[in-house]
């Protein structure tokens, strides 16, 4: 083993994300958040495929709608899809450039913003204002330096 690993990094990545998924933001703001709990699990998808899958991305979907107060199975839907494309194909995705990856994950909240939208028009519940079309630009955006911190923090030798 060249480098040990830092246990505590995954569950806490992944409930900091639940956290900065609750909290409230002023108006634009709010539609320009970015999914964090989909781009930590995508993270962890990619870097870790042995500590988390689809039931990981399935349970965390089922805390994440408890915790968003939102349709019971709407998130576990939506990041067991992500979980599921991002498993398939893991392999050639963990050799793009960060930046490649970057529009990869981008293209992925594109496409849970879709499924989002057929939920709402399926339920019956008001779509989603244009605003937050652009949420999963920022999260494109944020990609890199995420990767690159909880690389870090993953990555760091224990002293």
């Amino acid at each position: 083993m060249s480098r040990p690993r830092n246990g505590w990094v995954l569950p806490a990545s992944l409930l900091l994300a639940l956290l900065l998924g609750v909290l409230p933001l002023p108006g634009i703001l709010q539609a320009l958040r970015p999914y964090w709990l989909a781009l930590v699990l995508a993270y962890w998808l990619l870097e870790a495929p042995d500590r988390v899958g689809l039931g990981s991305a399935f349970l965390l979907g089922l805390l994440a709608d408890l915790a968003f107060g939102s349709l019971l199975g709407e998130h576990a839907l939506r990041l067991v899809v992500l979980a599921f494309i991002l498993e398939r194909f893991r392999a050639r995705l963990r050799f793009f450039p960060v930046t490649q990856q970057a529009l990869t994950i981008g293209v992925l909240l594109v496409n849970d913003r879709v499924i989002t939208a057929i939920l709402h028009l399926l339920t019956g519940t008001p779509p989603l204002p244009w605003a937050y079309w652009l949420a999963p630009l920022v999260g494109m955006l944020l990609w890199p330096p995420l990767h690159l911190l909880l690389d870090a923090l993953r990555l760091r030798r224990r002293a």
